[in-house]
C-alpha cells in the first residue's frame, strides 16, 4: 500500500498535517472523506503517481493530521481554515499551483480552496457531492433521513461526542456498509484504522467540528459566494450511479451554476468511489488531470 510513496508531518502555523507523497510529474492534492483518512486512495494513488506527483493528505482533524483547539463559531474547522491550511502544505512541499481531487469532505474543502485561492486551483474534481451551501439549501425529509449524520456530528457538544467515543466502529460500519455497493472495497485494517482514529477523544471533536462548521460557517460562506465568485478553473464531477447525489440532484446542472468549465458523469458504485470502483475513477482522473 502506497509503495515508493513517502510519509510525512508537515508543520503549520496552527497544527500539522500528515500526508504521503510519490511519482513525479504536476502536482495533484488527494483529499478523504467522512470517516476515511488519506488511506481511502490506496489503490488510486499509486496509478496517478506515474504520471503525477501525489500527495494524499489528512484533513486537519483525523488521521494523523493535528486537533487544534476550537473556538465558539468552529472558525479553525470551517472549510476556509481547512483550505487555507492545505494550501500552505503545498506550499510547504514546493507547490504554488496544483490540481485538487476531493471526495466527500476532501471535495467540500477543495471547492473552497478553488473558491478562495483561485490563483493555486490548476483543476478540480469533486467526487459524490454537491456544494454545501446547496445541499443545506435544498434540505427535505429525504434528506435529513439519509443524511441523519450531518445533524448528529453537528449537535451541541458533548452529546455527539460521548456517543461516538461509546461506539465508534458502529459509524464507521454503518457508513461503509450502508453506503457501499461492493462488500470488500475495505480491507481489515484500513477499515480499523478508520475506527481507531475515533477512539480518540481530541479527534472525535474535531471531526463533530467540522460538521458544525458546515451547518453554519460554510453555509453562510457559500451563499455569500452564490452568484458573486465563481470556479475559474476546470471541474470534474463524478457520483454515485444510485446514491443521494443521483436521486436528488442534477449534478452537473448543480455545479455548472458555480463554474463554467464542468464535466463528468456517475460511476457504477457506492459512494466510496476511488475504494470501490478504482480503475474506472483513475480513469476518469486520468484523462482530466492530462
Amino acid at each position: 500500500m502506497f509503495d515508493g510513496f513517502e510519509e510525512l508531518d508537515v508543520a503549520t502555523d496552527e497544527s500539522s498535517v500528515h500526508l504521503r507523497r510519490g511519482g513525479a510529474g504536476p502536482p495533484v492534492l488527494l483529499l478523504h472523506g467522512m470517516p476515511e483518512t488519506h488511506l481511502m486512495w490506496h489503490r488510486v494513488a499509486p496509478r496517478l503517481a506515474e504520471r503525477c506527483t501525489v500527495v494524499a493528505a489528512d484533513l486537519r482533524g483525523f488521521g494523523g493530521s493535528g486537533t487544534p483547539p476550537s473556538d465558539a463559531d468552529h472558525t479553525p474547522y470551517g472549510m476556509r481554515a481547512v483550505a487555507r491550511e492545505q494550501v500552505a502544505v503545498m506550499r510547504a512541499l514546493g507547490y504554488d499551483t496544483f490540481a485538487v481531487v476531493g471526495h466527500d469532505r476532501g471535495g467540500r474543502c477543495g471547492y473552497r480552496m478553488a473558491l478562495d485561492h483561485p490563483d493555486v486551483v490548476t483543476r478540480l474534481a469533486v467526487l459524490d457531492i454537491v456544494p454545501t451551501g446547496d445541499a443545506f439549501g435544498r434540505a427535505d425529509r429525504e434528506f435529513s433521513l439519509g443524511f441523519w449524520l450531518w445533524s448528529f456530528l453537528a449537535a451541541p457538544a458533548p452529546v455527539p461526542e460521548r456517543l461516538v467515543a461509546g461506539a465508534p466502529e458502529a459509524i464507521v460500519d454503518h457508513m461503509l456498509d450502508d453506503l457501499s455497493e461492493v462488500a470488500d472495497a475495505f480491507p481489515a485494517d484500513v477499515r480499523a484504522a478508520y475506527v481507531g482514529q475515533l477512539r480518540d477523544p481530541d479527534r472525535i471533536h474535531a471531526v463533530c467540528e467540522q460538521y458544525r462548521a458546515a451547518a453554519t460557517l460554510d453555509y453562510r460562506q457559500d451563499e455569500a459566494d452564490r452568484g458573486v465568485r465563481r470556479i475559474g478553473c476546470p471541474v470534474l464531477v463524478l457520483w454515485s450511479h444510485a446514491g443521494p447525489v443521483a436521486s436528488w440532484y442534477r449534478p452537473l446542472k448543480v455545479w455548472r451554476a458555480w463554474a463554467d468549465d464542468v464535466t463528468g458523469g456517475p460511476v457504477r458504485a457506492g459512494h466510496f468511489l476511488p475504494e470501490e470502483a478504482p480503475d474506472e475513477t483513475t480513469r476518469h482522473l486520468l484523462a482530466f488531470l492530462g
